[in-house]
């Protein structure tokens, strides 16, 4: 499977619009030429117009068809304030701080998102992932229902036979540092959804930490495998035929057929796990660019998960490439409603 040409067919279709918020970026500058070229999608760029045309002027680019806005000059400004300050006011925000942070692309690029000037937004190839994820949150905030933001990553690792191809999801490997057993629980039905909705894939979803069905108990491993029952509860096979969960496996366990019939060879998940979902963020980080580095796998993330609207982190070693894609993800997202996670089912 080709997953960044089934990304490009699909997100040529939704004719939408994306914010870029750095604009005075050579990679964001590339990028956007690129997707409007091909005639993917609508680009806006945020930004200092002089620093923005004299990038454009370096790299001799035609920005034709691209819009550049300096959310410090623009007319909507006041505007966009003011929903800023109805937006937080309840918070403490004074309509003086929302004047102040509107000028910030990130602030800016949120409010234009939530009016529906564009299908969303994309940001971290500069910024900081707390600065963009706390923009995205002020603004946009989560979608009914969900209780937690998360982020997955879409891992494609060439040349291997297991996963969905050499097709993985992790998570959450950019957001939450210590999610509860319910908050895993939510991150690792999200994470089915993005597999769903934005890849085609079936999601068999496996919890992983460092001890099988019982090998090792203590408070860590307890706290997975509590995870794995939340998930079976709230999301259960009658109601999302699609989705299965299951754990708490180590890592061989959860994608080698071999040693899951040795460890688990009873289950569905055990050996055919395509979504690996970490017990924290330092475990779930450190293992994406594991596999990125030694597998020389590609990596397209991170996807944010549960927002209202879709906006995206990069990261900030992002190449052309990663930000295109990324551009992809949240054009495609825009049209997929969040998913509204049940009530959990009393047993």
């Amino acid at each position: 499977m080709d997953i960044i040409q089934l990304l490009m067919e699909k997100a040529q279709k939704v004719n939408g619009t994306v914010i870029l918020a750095e604009g005075e970026d050579p990679r964001v500058l590339k990028a956007a030429r690129i997707i409007t070229k091909q005639k993917i999608a609508k680009i806006i760029l945020l930004g200092n117009k002089n620093e923005i045309n004299k990038q454009v002027q370096s790299l001799s680019l035609d920005m034709t068809g691209i819009d550049i806005i300096d959310p410090k000059e623009s007319i909507d400004k006041e505007d966009y304030a003011v929903a800023l300050y109805e937006k937080r006011k309840h918070k403490g925000m004074t309509l003086q701080d929302a004047m102040t942070l509107i000028e910030d692309p990130l602030y800016f690029g949120s409010i234009m998102v939530d009016k529906e000037m564009a299908q969303g937004l994309v940001a971290g190839a500069v910024r900081k992932t707390s600065d963009v994820m706390r923009a995205a949150l002020k603004v946009i905030g989560p979608a009914q229902g969900v209780s937690i933001v998360s982020s997955s990553f879409v891992m494609i690792i060439p040349d291997y036979e297991f996963g969905q191809s050499g097709i993985y999801l992790f998570a959450d490997c950019a957001v939450n540092k210590f999610p509860t057993s319910e908050e895993l629980a939510e991150i690792a039905f999200q994470t089915a959804r993005v597999a769903l909705d934005l890849i085609d894939m079936e999601a068999r979803v496996a919890f992983l930490t460092y001890s099988t069905k019982g090998s090792a108990v203590d408070e860590t491993t307890q706290k997975v495998i509590d995870a794995v029952k939340a998930a079976q509860n709230r999301f259960p096979t009658e109601l999302y035929p699609d989705i299965s969960f299951d754990g708490e496996y180590q890592l061989d366990a959860a994608i080698d057929p071999i040693v899951a019939e040795i460890k688990d060879p009873h289950s569905p998940i055990a050996g055919k796990a395509n979504i690996l979902v970490f017990p924290n963020l330092e475990a779930g980080n450190i293992g994406y660019k594991l596999v990125h580095r030694f597998a020389n796998a590609d990596v397209i993330g991170p996807i944010s998960q549960g927002l209202k609207k879709p906006i995206n982190n990069l990261s900030r070693g992002s190449s052309i490439s990663d930000i295109i894609n990324s551009i992809l993800i949240t054009l495609l997202q825009s049209k997929h409603e969040p998913i509204i996670p049940t009530k959990e089912i009393d047993n």
